[in-house]
């Protein structure tokens, strides 16, 4: 009985045995064929995902080189509004220095002048030569310098007395009832005449115990008036 049992315990052994090898093999061969599988999917697959890779990889070197132009754009954009900025300060400084040029032109009466300004009139005063110093009421140079000067420091732009035009070296001169400006002589009424801003020269002209006032003191007889067209031709050297 013994003997009995021991051969049955034999054979199921061999029975275990025989059902895990054959288990073992199924599942050798099932790996096997699973992994033949993968391995043809993935050589199938290989081309195109190489192909994705080199187009992913293309459009990250485009999209770089295209924001490097993007940044190239930019600098010459700028540079483009520096050069319209340093072009347009260049215009500015240009059209000062013509203005000013200009402004010089007419300050030495080298060229005709026009616009608004005064008219200052400048005329003897009645006297007695037999009681009276004639020196007393007639007008010497001081006078009219006393009105050239205030225009000229108020902002006239050009000036010419009795129309001649003068400037800051002009030589004038009074002798007896006539008076000469750069070796022209004029009798009297003197007229200054004086091209700015009207409102300015005149109010100049007219402060409390300026000009007029002293020029009335001494006994001259002084009319000023404004115009908005007073016309100076360029200066003249004849004698």
């Amino acid at each position: 009985m013994k003997k009995v049992n021991d051969e049955y315990k034999k054979r199921g052994r061999n029975i275990l045995f025989s059902v895990v090898f054959l288990v073992l093999g199924f599942i050798l061969a099932f790996s096997y064929r699973t992994l033949g599988i993968n391995q043809e999917s993935n050589s199938m697959k290989s081309p195109t995902f190489t192909k994705g890779e080199d187009f992913r990889e293309g459009l990250i070197s485009q999209q770089e080189r295209n924001k490097e132009l993007t940044d190239e754009i930019a600098a010459k954009q700028e540079e483009i509004r520096e050069y319209e900025r340093s072009f347009s300060v260049g215009e500015e400084d240009h059209a000062s220095l013509v203005e000013e040029a200009k402004n010089l032109r007419l300050l030495l009466g080298v060229i005709p002048a026009a616009g608004q300004g005064v008219k200052v009139t400048l005329k003897d005063a009645d006297y007695d030569p037999v009681e009276q110093n004639p020196n007393d009421y007639i007008v010497h140079e001081s006078h009219i310098f006393r009105v050239v000067n205030e225009l000229r420091i108020s902002g006239a732009q050009g000036l010419a007395i009795n129309g001649q035009r003068i400037t800051a070296n002009s030589y004038i001169k009074c002798t007896g009832p006539v008076i000469t400006v750069d070796g022209r002589t004029f009798p009297a009424p003197f007229v200054i005449e004086a091209i700015g801003d009207m409102d300015v020269l005149s109010s100049a002209l007219h402060l409390k115990g300026g000009v007029i006032d002293s020029l009335i003191r001494d006994n001259i007889v002084v009319t000023t008036e404004q115009s908005k067209d007073i016309r100076l031709s360029a200066l003249r050297n004849e004698s």
